[in-house]
């Protein structure tokens, strides 16, 4: 067995003494939502206030972000009077970490107390019904990556050995969002999120099979980091920035270049989608969550 394709050995104790280091970090903050903003989405850490940043680098255990439009940062501060964590960025499975490398994260900010995390992606859109721009609320995914993130020895003080995923990505949240783009004049769709390994895009028999087997967008992260966060009890909700059409579904060849220019375009927008999300989410919602036991 290759160190790609299974869970981080000892990783209770490392997300333990992980949340540790930053608990002193973060003083008395007690974030109850966390984000995981991804490719070209970043900039919306950057307006949380009372925040504090803080490099992966330095964060014990934490693995460090290596692709262009992942600043690799995690800040904690307010959105209205909300305590919220964001990862500035996140790590890829095509970038040679583990599936529980790249979940490690996200088992760090449950740990540390968020009870709602919101993980967001920029996607290629294969429904015909998209468009760049759009934004897509995820109500379900395809694992076509290869491995889960489960894979190997499980820790039940993270949660079960056969967790059940009828509903990753929580109707109550989606519907909240929804009211929140409706009071902003959107219309967000939801739909199914296919993940593949990368970092290639896909070619256009690929999205031709996608679409057969019922995708509406592909990428290549966010479903390891929900099925790990719901594993460990948390809610998620998944939100897909379509940045470009699939391959063979536009006249133009697809680049990170056109993900990060669609990414930069919708800013505001995703901007304020996501503060109304947070600052209206209902107060069970954003009240302290429970923690897995510590060792």
């Amino acid at each position: 067995m290759t160190t790609t394709d299974r869970a981080v050995p000892g990783a209770f104790a490392q997300v333990e003494a992980t949340a540790q280091f930053l608990r002193q970090k973060l003083a008395a903050r007690k974030p109850t939502i966390a984000l995981i903003l991804g490719s070209g989405l970043g900039d919306f850490a950057e307006g949380l206030t009372e925040a504090v940043a803080i490099d992966y680098a330095s964060i014990p255990n934490f693995p460090t972000a290596r692709v262009s439009g992942h600043r690799g940062r995690l800040f904690c501060g307010r959105i209205g009077d909300r305590q919220v964590l964001a990862m500035q960025g996140r790590v890829h499975f095509y970038e040679g970490w583990s599936l529980g490398q790249v979940v490690f994260p996200t088992r760090v900010l449950v740990a540390l107390g968020a009870r709602t995390l919101i993980i967001t992606n920029a996607g290629g859109g294969i429904n015909p019904a998209y468009h760049p721009g759009d934004l897509v609320l995820l109500s379900d995914h395809i694992n076509l990556c290869g491995f889960n993130p489960l894979r190997g020895d499980n820790d039940d003080r993270f949660g079960p050995r056969f967790p059940d995923l009828t509903e990753v990505y929580a109707r109550e949240l989606r519907e909240h969002a929804a009211r929140c783009g409706a009071s902003q004049g959107l219309t967000l769709r939801e739909g199914v999120y296919a993940m593949l390994s990368g970092p290639s895009y896909e070619t256009p028999a690929e999205i031709r099979m996608l679409r057969t087997i019922g995708a509406d967008l592909c990428g290549m992260s966010t479903v390891p980091e929900a099925i790990a966060a719901h594993h460990m009890g948390a809610r998620c909700l998944g939100i897909s920035c379509v940045t470009n059409l699939a391959a063979g579904l536009s006249p133009t060849k697809l680049s990170h270049a056109e993900v990060s220019e669609v990414a930069a375009r919708i800013r505001r927008t995703f901007a304020d989608l996501l503060t109304c999300i947070i600052t209206s989410l209902p107060a069970d919602a954003a009240s302290p969550g429970d923690t897995p036991p510590r060792p």
